[in-house]
């Protein structure tokens, strides 16, 4: 399975889901607004931060040995069932914390008691949602791209589905609803199409936990858990912090422009993960791993420059198409987060060597000193700009980010062209 190759089917769900996406962004703009976009945002990060703290942040770690043990069909099983009961067991006890603590959750998210159905409704289905990103790992791993891209499929189409519905018929509460349970709903599809193949049997999903793989996951637990908090963590202080000093209605502009950036970087940004990760995961030598990024530069980086360029140019149309008249005020932010943008895949091509390797200590140091440098030039630099503020920090984070990427592994790899790789 090539780059090429890989980005071409993965294509096909990317197009329907930026297709769906398309739609649920212009209905979230006409039912909820630019203040519901930053509620959405803030429950999001939010999302994110419990669903990986739920499943033991082991997917990356499934992902990336499932494709290393791919001629020994034992240990890959060894793997997922490991994987399953430490899922397991984390989706049920956060499910069970998130139902207790509901309304102190809505209260800090989402600044409203009145939300904390919304966490309810999370916690009753958090154990299926788990398990759909489980699977997806595995499918990602075994490179079964034409059931992983179905998968990705019905996600999309139940994510338009259930978001129309939803906050058509109950406005922002409805969109919060329909954002907690969508992927959930999904796991039933992707679980139809992994018990299809011939290679799976559903009791590979649970049983005992190997001691061997559990340190081994646990590498990508630490890492996965450090992203998980200083990421989702660093967005919704620098969303708090418009909102407390700009207003909800500027960080509810700097929301809809990143999900717009996450929508025409999407099949990038997937194909990064399920291209690389498990390529990179079979590389031992460093000539070969170096040969491997350097063709992702090739391909990947220009179709970024192109499409950001295209998305500045298009600017006004996107806003009208996209969103609303109320929403007009991002235009002054296209400038610079298109730029951040460009210089985060850069830098993304590069930093996925220390996930498919379990470099986890880089990867973590990493992770914490960016996610507050974003937050802090954010800080500063919103005093000078106002809410143009956030996207030139951005921009400058990433451009930083790369270079300090570029000199712990790029040249290192450049020493040892001929040395190989240990494996994590």
């Amino acid at each position: 399975m090539t780059l090429i190759r890989t980005s071409l089917l993965n294509g096909v769900a990317v197009i329907i889901k930026m297709l769906t996406l398309l739609g649920i962004n212009k209905i979230l703009a006409i039912y909820v607004g630019p203040a519901g976009y930053a509620a959405l945002g803030q429950f999001q990060n939010a999302v994110q931060m419990i669903t990986t703290f739920a499943s033991g942040a082991i997917n990356t770690g499934v992902v990336k040995y499932t494709a290393e043990y791919h001629d020994d069909h034992d240990r890959q099983h060894k793997v997922w069932r490991t994987a399953g009961s430490i899922a397991f067991i984390g989706s049920i006890l956060t499910g069970v914390l998130i139902a207790l603590l509901n309304q102190s959750l809505a209260k800090w998210f989402l600044k409203d008691e009145v939300y904390g159905g919304v966490f309810l409704w999370f916690a009753a289905t958090l154990i299926f949602f788990v398990f759909n990103t489980l699977v997806l790992a595995i499918l990602n791993g075994k490179k079964e791209i034409g059931r992983y891209v179905l998968a990705n499929i019905a996600g999309s189409l139940f994510a338009l589905i259930v978001t129309s519905v939803m906050s058509i018929t109950l406005g922002l509460y409805g969109a919060l609803v329909a954002l907690a349970i969508y992927q959930s709903l999904s796991f039933f599809v992707t679980c139809a199409l992994l018990l299809k193949a011939p290679w799976f049997k559903f009791r590979y999903l649970l049983g005992g936990i190997d001691k061997g793989i559990a340190r081994n996951l646990a590498k990508y637990t630490a890492m996965a858990l450090t992203s998980a908090a200083c990421v989702p963590l660093s967005h919704i202080f620098i969303r708090n912090h418009l909102g407390d000093t700009l207003g909800w209605e500027s960080a509810g502009y700097w929301e809809a422009m990143w999900r717009l950036s996450s929508a025409y970087l999407m099949l990038v940004t997937t194909t990064l993960g399920i291209y690389y990760l498990p390529r990179l995961a079979e590389l031992s030598l460093a000539k070969d791993i170096k040969e491997e990024i350097l063709q992702g530069y090739k391909v990947i980086l220009p179709i970024v420059v192109v499409g950001a360029v295209t998305v500045y140019l298009l600017r006004d149309i996107v806003i009208h198409v996209l969103f609303s008249a109320e929403f007009y005020p991002m235009r002054d932010l296209f400038a610079w987060q298109l730029v951040g943008d460009i210089l985060r895949i850069g830098s993304w091509i590069i930093s996925y060597l220390m996930l498919s390797k379990a470099m986890f200590k880089p990867f973590m140091v990493t992770e914490v000193i960016f996610a507050a440098m974003f937050y802090g030039l954010s800080l500063v630099l919103t005093q000078w700009f106002d809410v143009q503020g956030v996207v030139l920090a951005y921009a400058i984070n990433y451009f930083i980010y790369w270079v300090v990427v570029y000199l712990l592994i790029f040249k290192k790899l450049a020493a040892e062209s001929a040395a190989p790789v240990m494996r994590g």
